[in-house]
């Protein structure tokens, strides 16, 4: 059994927290194993006094379904303190906010992929909290795709975004405590930050093997199953084709009005992508794109999440899409996307220029990948120096 942050924290109360008044930066995965959310907890504390409430994106319980919703603060109804979101008028806690607390503690489930906005607002928190003098204490989680491969490229500095603000790979294998870590060494650095971390996780876990119970970290990852693919799928976003949304399976499947099911199943097949298998499954999307519209669809079954490439193995089906299906059924949508009005979306989200030229130019997809791997050594020989878990 795997015991989270929270969990610890529970138990026993850091020195640093007592008496003192305490923001909670949270969302509906911030429970302890035996399910009580952290504001629950805090609030019966007797040891500090929970005095403000800071949401993410999606809302403070995931009540914003869709992408790029904003959501506005308010008064929590039972605690009768302030909630502030951090996904609306602000994504950084303003100084007026932050005078109402002495330590922000954050609890938040990342999605193991660098593009997940979650770890940006903490970074913004980071941030915001150094320039006023106040301590951050990050709870660690699992990443939920822990035994799954480091994958994809390691974001440039000349895209940071939003969603990217740190030079680490798409599927980056860390847990939200070593990114706040990574902020701390070389984005944050003047930072009081202070991480609880885990006992008993290790990387060869998925969410799954650690007894913690699953929630879903945002209201399209329903599922692990769902998250292992998101590092890949997800750049689906920036393209013509439906990454699943307004399905029951969001990132497990995609596909398009104009695409050819069949023969991109069949193309799909004869690459022997490690891993996993695919199947035909047409879908109408309720919401988002081609919502009403009848989509040909694939659904991605992974079989072997240690072998499971989820960024290489989708960088095969975009290539595979543009070989088999019409001039048209497969672009590259223009900005803006999540606050960015300049960079194109697939490119901020991949980490570079890099893989949308290779996809626009049918370059080799091998060379693309080799280039990864180097950049992926590269950020191993640094991150290996302050990780906190060598499972």
């Amino acid at each position: 059994m795997v015991k989270s942050g929270l969990d610890i924290v529970s138990k026993s109360i850091p020195a640093r927290l007592k008496g003192k008044r305490i923001g909670l930066l949270c969302h509906a995965p911030s429970i302890a194993t035996d399910f009580r959310h952290i504001t629950s907890i805090f609030s019966d504390c007797r040891e500090f006094r929970l005095t403000a409430i800071f949401g993410p994106q999606h809302g403070l319980f995931g009540q914003t379904q869709d992408n790029m919703i904003e959501w506005e603060g308010t008064t929590d109804p039972i605690l009768k303190i302030p909630v502030f979101s951090l996904y609306g008028t602000h994504r950084t806690p303003s100084q007026k906010m932050l005078q109402q607390i002495d330590v922000l503690v954050i609890d938040l489930q990342d999605a193991g992929a660098r593009l997940y906005t979650y770890a940006w607002t903490l970074k913004l928190c980071m941030e915001a909290c150094s320039t006023a003098g106040i301590p951050v204490f990050v709870l660690d989680r699992p990443n939920p795709v822990g035994r799954v491969p480091i994958d994809g490229p390691v974001l440039k500095r000349e895209f940071f975004t939003f969603v990217g603000g740190a030079e680490i790979p798409l599927c980056h294998g860390m847990t939200i405590g070593e990114i706040a870590l990574w902020l701390k060494n070389f984005e944050v650095q003047d930072c009081d930050l202070n991480v609880i971390f885990m006992e008993g996780w290790n990387r060869k876990m998925l969410h799954s093997d650690t007894g913690i119970p699953w929630v879903l970290p945002s209201p399209n990852l329903p599922t692990q199953k769902s998250a292992i693919v998101y590092p890949g799928t997800v750049l689906i976003e920036a393209l013509n084709i439906s990454e699943g949304r307004g399905s029951t399976i969001p990132f497990e499947l995609f596909g398009a009005p104009n695409i050819n099911g069949n023969l991109l199943k069949k193309d799909l097949d004869a690459r022997r992508i490690p891993g996993c298998a695919f199947r035909i499954h047409n879908f109408i999307p309720t919401f988002n794109k081609y919502s009403g519209e009848f989509c040909e669809g694939i659904q991605i079954h992974v079989t072997d999440p240690s072998k499971y490439y989820p960024v290489g193995t989708a960088l095969e089906i975009f290539d595979s899409i543009i070989r088999t299906s019409a001039d048209g059924a497969f672009k590259f949508l223009p900005p803006p996307y999540e606050y960015e009005e300049s960079l194109m979306p697939f490119d901020i989200l991949s980490g570079d220029s890099v893989m949308r030229k290779v996809l626009e130019n049918k370059l080799s997809l091998k060379e693309e990948k080799e280039r990864w791997k180097y950049e992926i050594s590269e950020f191993l020989k640094i991150f290996r120096a302050i990780s906190a878990y060598h499972g």
